[in-house]
């Protein structure tokens, strides 16, 4: 007789949903994909892309831009695609579908654009891989909105070339 087969709970499932949805991103820099669920049904998905009809970074190569941050430090970011939690939203919004109160899970936790996106939108909880490196004021923006924020791991997401 074989082993009993484990049954994964919701978060499991959505989260390897979302791991399927990433491989789809079109930006090496940034293999993320999200999943905006609601009462156990998948409402939007998303992943790091191009706007519609634009070329993509595998196509044409990064648009690289140098941000410096507050403390003085400088870091590079691709600019060229959206982040999977705004394909997600768009998608959403594009289809008349609301996500107020929703779930969304993410390879990494939300920058702070993503971040008040989500807050705007209604979402309540955020489920997330891993830590992302500039998520401070992510995690201000979610506190103040009562959103609930859950970690699955503690692993840090970092870039090449950053």
């Amino acid at each position: 007789m074989s082993e009993k087969l484990k049954r994964p709970d919701w978060d499991e499932y959505f989260l390897e949903v979302m791991k399927a949805i990433s491989k789809r991103g079109s930006c090496d820099r940034g293999q993320c994909g999200s999943v905006i669920v609601k009462d156990k049904q998948i409402l939007a998905t998303g992943y790091v892309g191009s706007v519609a009809g634009s070329k993509h970074c595998d196509e044409i190569g990064h648009q690289m831009k140098k941000v410096t941050h507050e403390d003085g430090s400088e870091t590079n970011h691709c600019v060229r695609t959206l982040h999977a939690e705004q394909n997600a939203i768009c998608q959403a919004a594009k289809r008349g579908i609301s996500i107020e109160g929703a779930t969304i899970y993410v390879t990494f936790a939300p920058c702070n654009v993503c971040a008040k996106l989500i807050a705007q939108c209604g979402i309540k909880r955020v489920v997330t891989l891993m830590k992302y490196h500039a998520e401070g004021d992510s995690q201000a923006i979610f506190k103040e909105a009562g959103i609930e924020l859950e970690y699955i791991t503690t692993e840090m997401m970092t870039y090449d070339n950053m």
